[in-house]
């Protein structure tokens, strides 16, 4: 047996969002998002029709949330300012109910020695401005700025650890791709203007932070998937993992880091006639406010070969340049539909290291999702999660040797502390180390708290 220690002030705890916690009362003046909006006019895309008010009441119920955060032992937390509680129509009016919530929130999370990280974007574009063209609109990205040099006004003396947006890529995929969160297109076109605009929103709002002559940090979350080849020696299948990279990795990750985009992407976008729209000034904008932290949200790899299948779609997709591999050999979790794959946390970090300057890392959210956990509930009524404890451990082992081989990654947040909401799956399946009964909103630690309680005070594991 190994004792695996990491380093001292690792940061142990969990993720979480705003919109997918914290729910709506009636007079809590928060404006419409997307998700709002989206839940009003079509309630049956979302699974068993449960929309965003209906969350975990974490409004109401953070000082009790909290309280379990200190009991599992956490010395740090993520969630993320809802934009549209604090400006309702996304620029104008505070709305003075959202400050307070949020300082006392704040405030008792660091009462608790528990240290708030605190991420300005979460897929949640307020409904104002989504009716003005969201990110395909240039003055979003000048409202984003706005709205966050009014956070780091508003909170930053309790705030040390700042993120501009969590995985931009999704609202680009997803939003524009694959028709999982609103507006649903199929347009790759739009697509790259909202990536571009996410991208440079970003830039600006550190700009705004280090003009603030504020302490602490500031940086981003990104899901980074690293992609392998079908055949490591074939060079058709290196070319096509290589744009699957570009695609979905690099375009977020070369900017933040390294202030640049891609060859690879640029190219292809000149070939099909799709570049953004820009300004002079922006490619300096971005090259001058690169992140000071990266978050890395891991959860599976992207397995690619070479093109051979004929394009389907009538608008141009990413997919045009490459196959989805399917590796025989792979370890799914049946439950969400996603590979397995423990080693992709250390190339990830390692990637990191060698390619990006070892930048300051830390793991922002590595989960597993199950469904029907009710399954698996003892007769003290506590969830027997011991799948879940296998996953942490296997990443953390990963996790353990890349710092060991030099990668600065300076902590673990799991996805996340309690069940909550998640977009059009709503609870289907579960994530958290604290159970949530629908029903009666009982919070119970699951075992795989316990075992993680274990973790923090041993500053890790035996092996």
């Amino acid at each position: 047996m190994t004792n695996l220690h990491f380093p001292k002030d690792f940061w142990w705890g969990a993720a979480a969002s705003g919109p997918q916690t914290e729910g709506r009362t009636a007079d809590d003046g928060k404006g419409d998002s997307i998700w709002d909006y989206w839940y009003a006019t079509e309630p049956e895309r979302f699974y068993q029709k449960r929309g965003p008010k209906d969350t975990v009441q974490l409004l109401q119920r953070y000082p009790e949330d909290v309280a379990l955060m200190k009991e599992i032992g956490f010395n740090s937390f993520r969630t993320s300012i809802q934009w549209s509680r604090l400006l309702p129509e996304g620029r104008g009016a505070v709305n003075q109910q959202a400050v307070a919530f949020y300082r006392e929130y704040f405030a008792t999370l660091i009462e608790n020695g528990i240290e708030p990280f605190i991420n300005l974007y979460h897929f949640d574009m307020p409904m104002a401005l989504q009716k003005e063209g969201g990110w395909l609109n240039r003055e979003t990205v000048t409202a984003f700025a706005d709205y966050a040099a009014l956070c780091f006004e508003l909170f930053g003396d309790q705030v040390r650890h700042w993120f501009t947006q969590n995985e931009p890529i999704v609202p680009v995929e997803m939003g524009y791709l694959y028709q999982q969160h609103y507006p649903a297109e199929i347009n790759l076109a739009h697509a790259v203007q909202v990536g571009y605009h996410e991208a440079l929103a970003s830039a600006l709002a550190i700009q705004r932070f280090r003009q603030s002559q504020q302490s602490g940090e500031i940086g981003i979350i990104l899901n980074l998937t690293p992609t392998y080849p079908k055949d490591p020696n074939d060079e058709k299948d290196g070319q096509a993992a290589q744009l699957a990279d570009a695609f979905f990795n690099r375009s977020f990750l070369d900017p933040a880091v390294k202030g640049t985009f891609p060859e690879e992407l640029i190219t292809v976008l000149n070939e099909l006639a799709i570049m953004p729209e820009t300004r002079a000034e922006d490619l300096q904008i971005i090259k001058e406010n690169t992140v000071d932290l990266l978050g890395v949200n891991y959860y599976q790899p992207r397995r690619v070969q070479q093109k051979r299948s004929a394009k389907t779609a009538d608008t141009p997709m990413p997919e045009d340049y490459f196959d989805v591999y399917d590796w025989p050999e792979k370890k799914i979790n049946p439950h969400r539909g996603w590979e397995i794959y423990e080693r992709g946390i250390y190339d990830t970090l390692i990637n990191l290291r060698d390619n990006y300057g070892n930048i300051p890392c830390y793991i922002s959210e590595n989960g597993m999702g199950v469904e029907d956990e009710t399954r698996f509930i003892d007769a003290s009524g506590q969830i027997q999660d011991e799948y879940r404890i296998t996953f942490i451990k296997d990443h953390l082992r990963y996790v353990h040797q890349a710092i060991q081989e030099g990668s600065r990654c300076r902590g673990y947040h799991m996805w996340t502390c309690m069940d909550n909401w998640s977009w059009l799956n709503e609870f289907k399946n579960r994530y958290g180390f604290i159970a949530v009964d629908l029903a009666t909103q009982k919070r119970t630690i699951k075992k795989s708290g316990e075992w993680f309680r274990e973790v923090i005070q041993q500053n890790g594991f035996v092996d």
